[in-house]
């Protein structure tokens, strides 16, 4: 009876170890580094896709207005936050498919981000204008940073929040022309540093690759705001000043999205705005060394990750269209016509193949980056921007 009640028992041991050997039956065991989300803008819902079998997983609904949404991940790369137009925050999680968490805290967002450790996410806000910071695991306010300026307190857009080194984010006040940099070594207790008079009209921001300079791109001026994060007490100075002096500036129809500049080698690569040109400049001196003549006003100047290549993608009437610069050769290399309404692309994480969206076209399609070719499509509902888990693991993004 001893050997039989043993036997019965092994056997059942046996079993569940087969079992814990298998798959979750809800969520196959798997990596979150080939991962990553399109938005479906008219539908406020994300796809969940996978770049190494190049297909669509699942689709997350309920995220709200996705009109200019954009998303961070998680350190581990399973989780994504996006922000809605609406004000909305959501946090889904990629393997289980499904929303997390979801808060509304304000009444116009365009973007956000995650801070170094991971901890914390930050919300840059239109309306009601500051930044809101939010535990990353549970989406508790811990702290609200109202963007008043001036002596009548008014409130300022909030744009170009990026993650900097040292626990700290950098943006810009649109309508006051000022840079802030905030500490968040206490979360509950941040500790803002002013940029004054950096420029008429900041409108968006990058983080060098390194994390050492935060560039403000200038709308109400040519010209681009700097800060090094290294000597924050040189305040801010101009560069690029006046790089299209004397010339007739064109109507600007969509602006350009400057957290897509591109720095390859000891170049930065970035959209002349309203212009048909991207700009050369040497990182070493921020000074212009060069102009690329290209198809139409560039939207996203993107680089692919080993800096060889940068893609390209305009504003309307051109916003079929996506060239391709030789960053050697020093011009344009390739032209695709990837669809109706381009509006992102984004590269795999070691750049063999970049996603491109074309909203009025419902589709999203995939090319090799050496050869070119199309290598598959993926339907989806006016996609806009494209996401992947790499941007976990880079400073800015």
């Amino acid at each position: 009876m001893i050997r039989l009640a043993f036997g019965a028992m092994f056997a059942t041991f046996l079993a569940l170890c087969a079992g814990c050997a298998g798959s979750p039956p809800q969520t196959a065991l798997r990596g979150t580094g080939d991962l990553g989300i399109v938005i479906e803008r008219a539908t406020g819902r994300v796809q969940v896709v996978d770049t190494t079998a190049r297909k669509s997983l699942s689709r997350i609904e309920g995220l709200g207005d996705l009109s200019h949404a954009s998303a961070v991940y998680s350190r581990d790369g399973r989780y994504a936050y996006v922000f809605g137009r609406d004000g909305g925050l959501t946090k889904i999680d990629l393997l289980a498919g499904r929303i997390d968490r979801r808060v509304m805290q304000a009444g116009n967002s365009i973007g956000g981000a995650i801070s170094q450790d991971g901890k914390l996410v930050i919300a840059q806000n239109y309306e009601p204008g500051g930044i809101k910071i939010f535990d990353a695991a549970t989406l508790e306010l811990l702290s609200d940073v109202p963007s008043v300026y001036g002596s009548e307190g008014k409130r300022s857009k909030v744009v170009g929040l990026a993650d900097v080194p040292g626990n700290r984010v950098a943006y810009a006040l649109f309508d006051a022309g000022e840079i802030w940099i905030v500490d968040l070594a206490d979360p509950r207790k941040p500790a803002v540093t002013k940029f004054k008079d950096v420029g008429r009209q900041p409108y968006d921001g990058l983080v060098t690759p390194d994390g050492r300079h935060y560039l403000a791109g200038l709308f109400g001026e040519d010209g681009v705001a700097m800060v090094d994060l290294w000597r924050p007490e040189l305040g801010a100075r101009r560069i690029l000043s006046g790089y299209g002096r004397g010339e007739e500036k064109l109507p600007v129809y969509k602006m350009p999205h400057l957290r897509g500049w591109a720095v390859a080698g000891r170049n930065a690569y970035l959209p002349a705005i309203g212009r048909h040109e991207v700009l050369v400049v040497d990182t070493s001196t921020w000074q212009e060394v060069g102009r690329i003549p290209v198809k139409g006003q560039p939207v996203f100047v993107m680089a692919r990750p080993d800096g060889r290549q940068v893609w390209v993608n305009f504003a309307f009437p051109d916003n079929g269209w996506v060239q391709v610069i030789d960053t050697l050769a020093g011009g344009v290399v390739k032209t695709l016509e990837p669809g109706k309404a381009v509006l992102h692309l984004e590269f795999t994480p070691r750049g063999e193949n970049v996603w491109i969206s074309a909203r009025d076209d419902h589709r999203v399609s995939i090319y090799d980056t050496a050869s070119f070719a199309l290598l598959g499509k993926i339907d989806a509902d006016s996609p806009s921007g494209i996401f992947f888990t790499s941007r976990a693991a880079r400073t800015g993004f």
